[in-house]
């Protein structure tokens, strides 16, 4: 069978370890114990051994997945044949997330200072911007009344006096919407991880990921660097944005225009050390930015 748990690096098993407590506070939150997540965690690694750790020259075969990852050889054989089709995207967020990218990156529906205009319904003059022309440019499938009640039940977006329709943040980010938001969660945690594991490992230049750190700080002051994270971070994400709205347009088309990029932006404050870390978290002032 596998090597036991004590033959990886105390690091890496300290880093798991604690990367899996929100996880498993979500997990118990939403009622999901551990014999579900044993049979989701037997698929991965079964997925995974399949997948990334070919047998050059020799048959993949149930006992040597066995050996490789330790799940039992009948669990290997039922599992190999389930397909994971990936995330689905729902259809509130493949639309939803290309509407609010081009609305915030284009100067006709921004103001000077780059931040979304209210736009109206339809288009007060010819060709003018608007919340019906935004969603046929995306697509003619959808009906823009259906879009709208959508974001405004997402908390998306609020209507003005007006009537104008107007965006909550300069983002995608759904305020209501259990799937919506756990398709965010399995995304953008997915390429973090991904981006940290390949620069563990080794694997070719490093990603970036980096991070700006603090302890010993008082909720006012947690509380201004949030506002202060929200401003340049979102101007960062504005100004990235743009430029990938024109490469996108320029790649349009291309053969080789396989790949696919997340820059992520995250906040969190809480107690300098988690009751269920303070005999063991050393933490300290600093910054790896």
């Amino acid at each position: 069978m596998a090597e036991p748990a004590t033959t990886t690096p105390k690091p890496v098993l300290a880093a798991v370890r604690r990367l899996l407590r929100p996880l498993v506070r979500l997990l118990i939150s939403k009622g999901m114990g551990l014999p579900a997540l044993t049979e989701v965690l037997k698929q991965v690694y079964v997925d995974v051994a399949l997948t990334e750790f070919p047998t050059k020259g020799k048959k993949q075969t149930d006992s040597s997945i066995s050996i490789l990852t330790g799940v039992h050889r009948k669990d290997v054989k039922r599992l190999r044949t389930v397909k994971d089709k990936g995330p689905q995207a729902p259809r509130s967020i493949s639309i939803g997330a290309q509407m609010v990218s081009r609305w915030v990156g284009s100067p006709a529906t921004t103001d000077k200072k780059g931040r979304p205009l209210p736009l109206p319904r339809q288009a007060e003059s010819p060709g003018g911007p608007s919340f019906d022309a935004l969603v046929a440019g995306i697509s003619t499938d959808v009906r823009p009344r259906a879009v709208l009640d959508e974001w405004l039940r997402l908390g998306i977006a609020h209507l003005d006096k007006q009537e104008r329709v107007v965006l909550n943040q300069m983002a995608f980010v759904p305020q209501k919407g259990l799937e919506e938001k756990a398709f965010y969660l399995g995304r953008n945690i997915h390429d973090h991880i991904a981006a940290a594991s390949h620069n563990l490992l080794g694997e070719g230049n490093p990603q970036l990921e980096r991070s700006v750190h603090y302890s010993a700080l008082t909720p006012e002051s947690a509380v201004e660097l949030a506002s202060a994270a929200e401003r340049v971070g979102m101007e960062a994400l504005l100004e990235l944005n743009r430029l990938a709205l024109d490469l996108a347009a320029k790649d349009k088309g291309k053969e080789n225009a396989t790949r696919r990029i997340n820059f992520g932006l995250y906040f969190y404050k809480g107690a300098t050390t988690p009751k269920s870390l303070r005999k063991n978290d050393d933490a300290s002032d600093e910054s790896d930015a």
